[in-house]
């Protein structure tokens, strides 16, 4: 089943696990939605400003590359995406945002999106 992702802290440079992640979320055949704070393109999609806010509907995943200190003030937009599921990934891990995200009924997953996708478990 694709799983329409939102990577959210997208980034163009090839060394961050941001875009490795696109890239291999679209190898895999799952639609990507980058959204960061630089404008660019990542695996073949623009990349749309998190200061705007974009709306986008039927989100399955959100997976974080945005550390803890800098989503406080995204939490309502993530929410708002009404994602199934929020991956954090390692170093993104955030007990407030998980909390809010269950009282929400959004699964949350503490996992690599680059291991998942790996191992057949996305």
């Amino acid at each position: 089943m694709k799983k329409k992702t939102l990577v959210l802290g997208a980034s163009t440079n090839p060394d961050r696990y941001a875009y490795m992640a696109a890239h291999l979320l679209k190898e895999n055949g799952h639609p990507v939605v980058p959204v960061g704070i630089k404008k660019g393109e990542v695996a073949g999609e623009r990349i749309l400003m998190l200061q705007e806010k974009p709306g986008i509907k039927d989100v399955d995943t959100v997976t974080l590359y945005l550390g803890p200190s800098n989503q406080k003030e995204w939490y309502e937009y993530i929410i708002s995406l009404k994602p199934k599921r929020i991956l954090f990934n390692p170093g993104t891990e955030n007990e407030e945002l998980e909390q809010i995200a269950k009282n929400n009924n959004i699964e949350t997953e503490q996992a690599c999106t680059l291991v998942l996708l790996r191992t057949n478990q996305y």
